[in-house]
């Protein structure tokens, strides 16, 4: 019998690539969105994951706008910190593994070094608060849990960094990219494969993933220009300037240094994930087929 799987956000970016990897492997997937369980509702959540009874829940719900966060905080935590504590306490009930998709933003992004899995939070953002309060909840009320700290998530699902340079390229006579803020980008389909992976293990507790290497945001957006013109066959018009965050004022704070050290990915044993290059050659591929 196929193992069953609950995914939480499955309309979503991340959810998407998780649900179509499951069912291709063979699971049986609940795929929700808000319409088949509002993860704000904790009866409800109880209701759909208890008479589905899943092997595992993969949280991939939350509100992810950083800069309406500011401004809209209780949505923020409704949804990140409330929202996930449902989940998790559904997932408990239901005896299911849990997966928490989190942030970077959980750090306060001003240290040099790559951080890990155990440095201690100090999240600057409302959204990046929200998300370390489901954390916080996921850790205290789920005794299966694997937390994934993932960053600069892009894929063939929703809006994306990638996409809007693409766009913008083709469209803007001038494209400044901030220059001074640094991590890895990571493709929701390499993302995906590792947490069916890690869903099949009982290696529990928190995993920083993200493809590996690191470049900042222009570096990143130099690299989309020069593999699109290759993969498919764009014409770039846009004249490519690096710039600082200060030129580039926004509601939420963005961290610096978002780059993250794999430690419980090697400490466990664990398959790394390709460089951010490779996974970015990838999704191009797939855009183009």
């Amino acid at each position: 019998m196929a193992a069953k799987v609950l995914v939480t956000g499955a309309a979503g970016q991340l959810g998407r690539d998780v649900v179509l990897l499951l069912e291709s492997r063979g699971y049986e997937v609940l795929a929700c969105d808000r319409q088949e369980m509002d993860i704000t509702d904790l009866d409800q959540c109880g209701k759909v994951i208890g008479e589905f009874g899943p092997e595992a829940v993969i949280h991939c719900a939350a509100h992810t706008d950083v800069d309406a966060a500011e401004t809209d905080v209780d949505a923020a935590y409704l949804i990140n910190a409330v929202g996930t504590r449902n989940v998790a306490l559904a997932s408990e009930k239901a005896g299911a593994k849990l997966v928490y998709i989190s942030t970077d933003y959980v750090f306060d992004g001003q240290g040099s070094q790559p951080y890990h899995e155990y440095d201690n939070t100090d999240p600057k953002s409302i959204y990046g608060k929200s998300k370390r309060a489901g954390e916080i909840l996921v850790q205290t009320l789920s005794s299966k849990y694997f937390i994934v700290r993932t960053s600069w998530v892009y894929g063939k699902y929703g809006n994306n960094f990638v996409k809007t340079m693409l766009k913008f390229g083709q469209e803007k006579p001038v494209l400044q990219v901030v220059d001074d803020q640094k991590g890895s980008p990571t493709y929701t389909v390499d993302l995906a494969n590792f947490l069916l992976e890690l869903i099949g293990t009982e290696k529990y507790g928190i995993y920083h993933v993200s493809n590996t290497e690191v470049c900042t945001w222009y570096e990143f957006t130099q690299a989309i220009f020069a593999e699109a013109e290759e993969i498919l066959g764009l014409k770039f018009t846009a004249k490519l300037e690096p710039c600082t965050t200060e030129q580039f004022p926004r509601p939420a704070p963005r961290p610096r240094n978002s780059v993250m050290e794999h430690l419980s990915i090697r400490t466990n044993g664990l398959q790394d994930l390709r460089p951010w290059r490779e996974g970015l050659k990838a999704f191009l591929t797939e855009l183009r087929d």
